[in-house]
């Protein structure tokens, strides 16, 4: 497979022939206003542009999966560039719903056992942060992909670590694993997606597996810096098993 990092969020996987986009955030940099009750109120979103035409991005997309629909994982212009025929793959019926009512007209719930072509897709659970704040943070969704002649992908959402995700680690064995660790959180209430200590849950529940992190430095409630986990990783000796692309890295795995 190959694995590429455009933004935030948003991923191209290229998948037993079949190319999946990953939570699309696709308008230019400083569209929108920042999120509020957050860090850096005199940045917009997205904070970075994204590293290559939108046209080059879209090229060729067989799928789309949607995690779960907050603006920096399917925005307006997302909605507005994709075709609206295009395969999309949603976590629940609020969210089909509400991407259909954008006009598109190939909308599918994920389950445990949803196939495209002769890929499996896996939908699993997160939680979008901890205590109170999952109230405002609403529902989440991770996916695995499965298929004979590639590794187990399993692409963890917008997370937390919690016992759901040491649980799916142990059923699904994944290869690889996707993690959204930029520790974002609003001023009260702690972080909504995983920080470094649940990185680290993570590699330690799953050592064989290469595990990426993504969804940093690319909105502004973000709270943990590419090289700040960077140094944490060599500090407890993963830096070898978890890798902190950058926006536009391309990775075989």
């Amino acid at each position: 497979m190959h694995v590429k990092l455009i933004r935030n969020a948003t991923l191209v996987v290229d998948y037993a022939d079949k190319k999946f986009l990953i939570d699309p955030m696709l308008a230019v940099k400083g569209t929108y206003p920042p999120f509020p009750n957050s860090v850096r109120q005199d940045q917009r979103n997205p904070l970075v542009d994204l590293p290559e035409p939108v046209e080059n991005i879209l090229d060729g997309v067989d799928a789309v999966i949607l995690t779960h629909l907050h603006l920096d994982h399917f925005d307006e212009s997302a909605k507005e560039l994709l075709p609206k025929d295009l395969k999309i793959y949603v976590q629940d019926e609020d969210d089909a719903n509400e991407v259909k009512g954008s006009g598109f007209t190939d909308v599918e719930i994920l389950t445990e056992n949803t196939v495209f072509d002769d890929i499996q897709l896996v939908k699993t659970k997160g939680e979008h942060g901890r205590g109170e704040v999952l109230k405002l943070a609403g529902n989440v969704c991770g996916v695995i992909l499965k298929h004979a002649v590639e590794k187990t992908l399993y692409i963890a959402g917008d997370t937390v670590w919690y016992e759901a995700i040491q649980d799916t680690l142990a059923k699904q064995q994944p290869e690889v694993i996707v993690v959204n660790g930029g520790d974002n959180q609003f001023l009260e209430g702690g972080s909504l997606v995983m920080d470094r200590k649940d990185i680290l849950e993570v590699a330690n529940a799953a050592p064989h597996a290469t595990v990426l992190s993504v969804h940093m430095e690319a909105v502004n409630h973000w709270g943990l810096s590419r090289e700040a986990l960077q140094h944490f990783l060599v500090e407890k000796e993963i830096a070898d098993q978890v890798i902190v692309p950058s926006d536009g890295d391309s990775l075989k795995l």
